[in-house]
């Protein structure tokens, strides 16, 4: 294929096939690579600042029997390591979440076989009866589908109580690659492909903003990767017109330390940085229907993605006041209010703090600097 021709239709923002996205990824450089989605990113986000913001990721229970073959965090039922998460706990995090600055809660945790959607619902009302201006980033496409399997209910009953009961977003964990090979051999406990996407159509006629990501490095090929961003294009190509669907893109690499993954099938994350920036470039073109594009510096550390903000991303994520899932795998990075927006000017943008709906606020007076170990 003629790299000019695809170039030319990445810039006018058409859906390139799977057959021209792997011509990209195989015989692009990546210096071509990285300016074409740059200059995507202007056209999607002209005002050039790099996003940010501050939240906080609290596990409502670890217990979990989905059995990730990539996850060291869950416990299954009666583990003494196991536990639910207390509303207690929950108003003591939040009031730290608050004083750091932080305006939301990523709630979210394992595929518990007894908490169904009542346990949900009486978590959200609690939150927000005490909190009404905490916004509440929860569960995920799995979940929501282990809540219906448990109840009986469809997809859109459970989003519908959730919205409810204060659910203001969905965010798009669990994704890892929508493609049914690979679910089966690291997570097939979970929901298929299909019925991910399903959620997602649904939680978008309902209006609940959502996010996507892709968890990629382990079992998959190059064109699984292609598969999984085409069909996220479709869902948010098919969402309502005055729904915003899918607000960003997250991919992450595997993290790889003490998983059953690397323990039992030898795997190890080592995606490079060069393939981490040139998965960034490609989802920013095979996405032109999705405005924003996040850099993981979680998986991938600060220069990484610094160098990402110059080749399509435009969102350097939270700097998660706590965080535990990822973490558990390998993931050492570690960002406070300050040290985030210095890298981000560092890279020559200027930093902007969002909320949820990517909307900008300011930074709060009397910020209390995050000291906090876990």
């Amino acid at each position: 294929m003629d790299l000019k021709k695809l170039y030319d239709k990445s810039l006018d923002g058409q859906f390139l096939t799977l057959e021209e996205g792997l011509t990209l990824y195989h015989q692009a450089p990546l210096t071509e690579l990285a300016f074409i989605a740059n200059e995507r990113r202007k056209i999607q986000v002209p005002h050039g600042k790099v996003t940010w913001i501050i939240d906080r990721n609290v596990n409502t229970t670890n217990v979990c029997v989905a059995n990730c073959k990539f996850c060291n965090f869950y416990r299954i039922p009666g583990d003494p390591e196991s536990y639910i998460t207390d509303m207690d706990t929950y108003r003591r995090k939040i009031k730290e979440t608050i004083e750091w600055g932080g305006d939301q809660l990523l709630l979210q945790g394992g595929h518990h076989p007894k908490l169904g959607l009542e346990f949900y619902v009486n978590i959200f009302r609690s939150i927000k009866a005490e909190f009404p201006n905490i916004k509440i980033h929860t569960l995920g496409p799995p979940e929501i589908d282990h809540i219906a399997k448990l109840g009986g209910f469809t997809y859109s009953e459970v989003l519908t109580e959730l919205r409810k009961a204060g659910m203001d977003s969905l965010p798009g964990a669990g994704a890892e690659i929508l493609v049914d090979r690979v679910r089966r051999l690291i997570s097939n406990g979970k929901c298929s492909s299909q019925e991910w996407l399903d959620v997602m159509r649904e939680a978008h006629r309902q209006k609940i903003t959502t996010s996507a990501t892709m968890m990629f490095g382990h079992v998959e090929t190059i064109e699984e990767r292609f598969m999984h961003l085409i069909a996220l294009r479709d869902v948010q190509a098919q969402k309502p017109d005055d729904a915003k669907g899918f607000l960003a893109f997250i991919p992450w690499t595997f993290q790889s330390v003490d998983t059953l993954l690397e323990k039992i099938r030898g795997i190890q994350g080592l995606t490079t940085p060069q393939e981490y920036i040139r998965m960034i470039a490609l989802s920013r073109i095979m996405l032109p229907n999705i405005k924003n594009i996040q850099a993981s510096w979680l998986t991938v550390g600060k220069e990484v993605a610094q160098e990402c903000l110059h080749a399509g991303a435009n969102d350097f994520g939270s700097i998660m006041l706590e965080e535990n899932v990822v973490s558990a795998a390998g993931a050492p990075h570690r960002f406070t209010y300050k040290s985030i927006q210095a890298a981000i000017s560092e890279a020559g943008f200027e930093p902007q703090l969002r909320n949820q709906q990517y909307e900008w606020r300011a930074l709060p007076e009397n910020i209390k600097e995050q000291v906090i170990d876990y």
